[in-house]
């Protein structure tokens, strides 16, 4: 196992070679996420958006067969994900490393990307430095910052929000959120309150929370990742009486997320949040895929989902583009070029920063007939990455 281990360029250099997977006609896609442990459904809703858009489109493009070939980091882990992407290349021969369910992974595994010449994937991992680590990523979710800058720019200038106190989760994702929100709402006229960063892994919310409700501040901006946080931290500011219809508690999407909301029921309503996909929007396109998700995995798409579908769309399309070549060079510049419809609405990748360009939808959760939900009320277009 340890010339797996190795990350020389001597070793990485076979990747560059002609190998069995393109003297076959097959494309093999190596798809990294932590499909054990916390994330672990995460990672199970990218594997769906990549399951379901095969099925809708087959799995052969360009003439080649597309291979998936899964590794599982077990959690936030960069070294495992820098072992698996050094596995993917050189034993597998993968063309295209994809997936990361979190940052770690996605810092982890760049720098094969980078020496390998690969294009990389990102289908999830939200920290706006990603792109920059590796000229072969491509990401097909969102960065936090462009989240977080809207949202606090909204805020200030149409949210009727004064003085804002900040809880972020302390990581990179979170200290995105925390950086961008906080000066787009300081820009557009507001002040911040104060703020508070908090353990990433497994924290007890209550301290936090007292200390936001003894500053009495008039809105909270919040952070934390998907997964079982977000209803533990609403469940928290219920517990302390900080009800969100006195109170604006102010998000990105992860804390008021489907599982979030379900979760807490009426403590819910009233939290307003910006975020980039719900299995609510109301678009062709969206009606079809939640349609067609709910079908073959008796579930909604969340935001995980999307991006693995929409991740699936610009590696095909990719290809078809670079007429079925799978050098890092030629898929990178056939991805600059890609502008589609998603289930999310427009979509495109700017070719600056390989970031996606999108909309941003303010929400409210609200009650609709006997369902919590969120209901868009006002949007924000072409937004780019940062």
């Amino acid at each position: 196992m340890k010339h797996m281990m190795y990350a020389g360029t001597a070793m990485l250099a076979a990747a560059l070679l002609p190998g069995a997977a393109q003297a076959q006609g097959t494309v093999k896609i190596g798809v990294i996420s932590a499909y054990s442990g916390q994330f672990a459904d995460t990672a199970t809703q990218i594997d769906n958006g990549i399951k379901l858009y095969m099925k809708q489109h087959g799995d052969t493009v360009a003439g080649k067969k597309i291979e998936i070939i899964r590794k599982d980091t077990g959690g936030p882990n960069p070294d495992v994900a820098k072992r698996l992407a050094q596995e993917l290349v050189v034993r597998d021969q993968a063309d295209i490393l994809a997936g990361f369910t979190l940052t770690p992974e996605a810092l982890g595994a760049a720098s094969v990307s980078e020496e390998a010449k690969k294009l990389m994937v990102v289908m999830n991992a939200a920290t706006g430095i990603i792109t920059s680590r590796s000229p072969y990523i491509v990401r097909t979710s969102f960065t936090v910052g462009q989240v977080a800058d809207t949202l606090g720019k909204w805020a200030a200038t149409k949210g009727g929000a004064k003085k804002v106190y900040t809880m972020v989760s302390d990581f990179g994702p979170g200290i995105d959120a925390e950086k961008f929100f906080q000066n787009a709402f300081k820009s557009a006229g507001g002040e911040i309150a104060g703020s508070v960063r908090m353990p990433v892994a497994n924290p007890d919310f209550s301290a936090f929370v007292q200390r936001a409700k003894d500053l009495n501040p008039e809105s909270i901006f919040v952070f934390v990742p998907g997964g079982a946080q977000p209803a533990a931290l609403g469940k928290a500011f219920a517990e302390r009486g900080m009800d969100p219809k006195k109170i604006n508690i102010l998000s990105t999407g992860e804390p008021v997320d489907e599982t979030a909301v379900k979760a807490l029921g009426e403590l819910a309503l009233g939290r307003i949040s910006g975020w980039h996909y719900d299995y609510n929007l109301k678009n062709k396109a969206n009606a079809e895929f939640v349609k067609a998700f709910n079908a073959e995995f008796k579930r909604n798409p969340d935001f995980f989902a999307v991006g693995g579908y929409d991740g699936m769309h610009l590696i095909y399309e990719a290809l078809k583009k670079s007429g079925g070549k799978t050098d890092g060079d030629s898929l990178l510049a056939a991805s600059k070029e890609l502008k589609w419809d998603s289930p999310r609405g427009p979509v495109s990748i700017d070719p600056a920063t390989r970031e996606m360009i999108q909309t941003i939808y303010i929400r409210k959760v609200e009650k609709v007939g006997s369902e919590i939900v969120n209901v868009e009320f006002d949007k924000v277009e072409n937004v780019k990455g940062m």
